[in-house]
C-alpha cells in the first residue's frame, strides 16, 4: 500500500518526467548544468565573479597588444625608443595584479569552505565503487533481522531501457533521497579508484580502497540527477552511471519502509 501510494503522488513526476532530464549532459552543452544545491549555485557564481576579471584582462591586454603593433613600427615610428625602465609603471602592474588577485581569492576561500563543511547530517548515504557498478547503503537504517539497507545499481542495456530514457545512463536501481535535508556521503571502492560525480549536485570525491571520503549534499529541488563515474577504473569505466532521483521527505519515508519491508520477506 505505501509503494501505491508513493507511485500515486509520484504521479504528475514520472509524466514530466522528461523535463528532468535538463539535469543530464545535453549535446554540445556548453554551460553548466541546471544547479540543484546552494554548493552549485556557488560553483557558478564564482564562475561567473571570475568571468569578470578575466574579461578585463583580455580587453585590457588586447588593446595594449594592438596600440603596441599598430603604433610601435618602422612606418609609424622612425626613431626607436630607447627607454628599458619604468618604476611607476612596475608599480602599477604589480600591484593592479595582486588587487585582482585579492578580489578572486576571498570568494574562492568562501566556497571552498562551504563545500568542506559537515552540518549535522540527517542521512548518511555510503557509496562502493565496484568493477563496474555502484553499491550503495543506507547506514541509518536496519531491518529487524540487523541487515542493513543497501542495493547494487548497474546500468540498463539498450534493451531495457524505456522509451524516453536516456541511453547509457540508466540503472537498474535510483539513489533515492530527499530535499532540503542534509546529507552525509560516504564514498570508497573495493578494488581501484573511481570518483563518484554529480554536475547538478557540484560534487565530485575519489572512490579510493582503503579509505573512506566524505561530502555533504542539500538537494533544493524535486528531479532525477544523473552522473558518471570520472576516474578511469578499466575497461567499463564509461558504463557506471549515476542516477539519484529527489523526492519530498514524505515519499523518502514511504520509500525506505518499504525497502525494508523487502528485507524482511
Amino acid at each position: 500500500m505505501q509503494l501505491i501510494f508513493l507511485l500515486q503522488n509520484n504521479l504528475i513526476f514520472f509524466l514530466l518526467c522528461p523535463i528532468f532530464f535538463n539535469d543530464s549532459a545535453q549535446p554540445w552543452q556548453l554551460n553548466f548544468q541546471d544547479p540543484a544545491t546552494p554548493i552549485m549555485e556557488g560553483i557558478i557564481n564564482f564562475h561567473n565573479h571570475i568571468m569578470f576579471f578575466l574579461s578585463v584582462v583580455v580587453v585590457f591586454v588586447s588593446w595594449l597588444l594592438m596600440r603596441c603593433l599598430l603604433l610601435f613600427n618602422e612606418n609609424v615610428t622612425k626613431k626607436a625608443e630607447k627607454w628599458v625602465h619604468s618604476t611607476s609603471l612596475e608599480i602599477i602592474w604589480t600591484i593592479l595584479p595582486a588587487f585582482f588577485l585579492i578580489g578572486i581569492a576571498i570568494p574562492s576561500f568562501a566556497l571552498l569552505f562551504s563545500m568542506d563543511e559537515i552540518i549535522d547530517p540527517a542521512i548518511t548515504l555510503k557509496v562502493i565503487g565496484q568493477q563496474w557498478y555502484w553499491t550503495y547503503e543506507y547506514s541509518d537504517y536496519i531491518s529487524l533481522s540487523g541487515e542493513s539497507l543497501s542495493f547494487d545499481s548497474y546500468m540498463l542495456s539498450e534493451n531495457d531501457i524505456v522509451k524516453g530514457s536516456l541511453r547509457l545512463l540508466e540503472v537498474d536501481n535510483r539513489i533515492i533521497l530527499p530535499i532540503s535535508t542534509h546529507i552525509r556521503v560516504l564514498v570508497t571502492s573495493s578494488d581501484v579508484l573511481h570518483s563518484w560525480a554529480i554536475p547538478s549536485f557540484g560534487v565530485k570525491i575519489d572512490a579510493c580502497p582503503g579509505r573512506l571520503n566524505q561530502t555533504s549534499i542539500f538537494i533544493k529541488r524535486i528531479g532525477v540527477f544523473y552522473g558518471q563515474c570520472s576516474e578511469i577504473c578499466g575497461v567499463n569505466h564509461g558504463f557506471m552511471p549515476i542516477v539519484i532521483e529527489a523526492v519530498n521527505l514524505e515519499n523518502y519515508i514511504f520509500w525506505i519502509a518499504d525497502k525494508l519491508d523487502e528485507l524482511e520477506i
